[in-house]
């Protein structure tokens, strides 16, 4: 007998233990010396009691003691439940989980496929295709609908995905006046607000403004996350030449610090609430003055921000996957979504957003989520690595079949039947057909096989909810 030997699964490795430690002793010099703008009153008050200076141009110095502090209470695990109850996100270690992004004007319309504003439908379309792909673990809204009063979308949309879907929800807010709302409707759906802080099903999604800068609004909702116990996330729009150093190595420096402020902020408002580590690095395109989403330096710098949880933090950390600059579903938008899949996957980053969108984040598409899902279920394939045992080896149907008489095949064998659906990665997108058996079948590019196979899913997809959470969608 075999002993057992356990498969090595391939990981992607970007800093070495002296390079994370340099980004983050830059990280603490930034905010013991150039410092950041606070403009919540309240926060500001409680930074300057717990250590913080204040200087004559209002910015304010952080100690790196309170860093230090911080980073030992923030929580190494956190627990994500879909609307049932049941945990199905386990954000510790190296588990990883997509889902889709947030807030793009524009989507591909599914009957046309042309480019249009975003109604509140699609969010619904979103996350109900979002509930029915096996590789897609969490919702986010997809769109600001034009069809809803602006000081409301976030409420509205947050709604449409309770509806449209079992699986946990990040979700957006403005202010602290829609993000209590969206926490009413949340503790609706979970049977009251302390069933929602055991087993929370929504995370938050927040942004500060690089470079160093917390204006009221941001901290109001980081505040009240960390007092509610909902996780939340706060990354830098720290992108390399726009609002950061162009330099990769000067934007990871001050992501970090920007982050690190949202961390000490928020643990000193609530000493072990759930805080995901979220630097951000992508770059401003020099020729276009876009954010690239497609770009090989934010799978880069992602894959190397995970090193850092590694050596230095072990908090659970945020990135993106499954993007593109492209304008249409094509080959560009195939290699840089599979880019950015493959090296997030590898790097074992923990919460990967923003899967299908394309125009570098202004629009997003349901095809390009369909195709992605299965990118996903590739990636995911080789990142498992090969068993080596006994069954896969296989010496006995090797044997056998090298000394059958009649010059048997493999394909014929029982071992083969009980195996291949483990064995191999079955693609359902990706056509393998012979040429003769694809031009009868229509000669359908992968655009359109996206298309039919997201109307079918989106057709006919059944969305599992218990008792509680169906009789707390018509009060909403």
């Amino acid at each position: 007998m075999l002993e057992n030997i356990p498969t090595f699964q391939p990981r992607l490795k970007v800093f070495n233990k002296k390079q994370a430690l340099a980004i983050h002793d830059a990280a603490v010099k930034i905010l013991d010396t150039t410092g950041f703008c606070m403009e919540h009153d309240g926060v500001l008050e409680l930074l300057l009691d717990n250590g913080c200076s204040m200087d004559r141009e209002n910015r304010v110095t952080m100690p790196e003691s309170l860093i230090e502090k911080a980073l030992l209470s923030a929580p190494k695990t956190i627990n994500i439940y879909d609307q049932n109850g049941n945990l199905t996100m386990p954000l510790e270690g190296e588990n990883f989980f997509f889902g889709t992004g947030s807030d793009t004007i524009f989507t591909i319309d599914l009957e046309t496929g042309k480019r249009r504003r975003t109604l509140l439908n699609d969010t619904g379309n979103f996350a109900r295709l979002v509930d029915a792909l096996p590789n897609m673990d969490f919702s986010m809204s997809m769109g600001n609908p034009e069809d809803v009063e602006i000081r409301d979308i976030y409420i509205r949309v947050f709604e449409e995905m309770v509806q449209n879907s079992n699986k946990p929800i990040c979700f957006i807010a403005d202010s602290g006046r829609d993000i209590r709302q969206i926490h009413e409707i949340a503790c609706t759906v979970a049977g009251g607000e302390e069933n929602l802080r055991k087993k929370p099903f929504l995370f938050n999604y927040s942004e500060a403004i690089s470079p160093l800068h917390y204006p009221e609004n941001v901290m109001e909702k980081l505040v009240f996350c960390a007092e509610k116990e909902i996780p939340i996330c706060l990354p830098s729009g720290c992108n390399a030449g726009g609002g950061g150093p162009v330099t990769l190595a000067g934007a990871m420096a001050q992501g970090i610090a920007e982050n690190l402020v949202g961390l000490v902020v928020h643990q000193l408002t609530h000493e072990g609430a759930p805080f995901l580590f979220a630097p951000n690095v992508s770059v401003l395109d020099m020729k276009y003055t876009v954010v690239s989403y497609g770009c090989t330096e934010w799978s880069l710098t992602q894959a190397a921000f995970a090193d850092m949880r590694d050596e230095l933090y072990q908090i659970p950390i945020w990135s993106f996957a499954g993007a593109t600059d492209a304008k249409i579903l094509d080959a560009q938008a195939g290699a840089e979504a599979m880019l950015s899949i493959v090296t997030s996957l590898l790097s074992r980053c923990n919460v990967i957003h923003d899967v299908g969108y394309i125009e570098s984040g202004h629009t997003s598409s349901l095809e390009m989520l369909t195709m992605a899902d299965e990118l996903v279920g590739m990636a995911k394939y080789f990142a498992g690595g090969i068993p080596v045992n006994e069954q896969t080896l296989a010496l006995d149907v090797i044997d056998r079949v090298s000394r059958s008489a009649d010059n048997a095949i493999f394909l014929s064998e029982p071992h083969t039947f009980a195996h291949f659906r483990q064995a191999h990665f079955l693609p359902d997108l990706m056509d393998r057909a012979r040429f003769e058996i694809w031009e009868k079948n229509g000669k359908k590019d992968l655009l359109a096989r996206c298309n039919e196979k997201t109307r079918a899913l989106l057709a006919s997809h059944d969305i599992q909810k218990t008792e509680q959470a169906k009789q707390a969608i018509p009060a909403l």
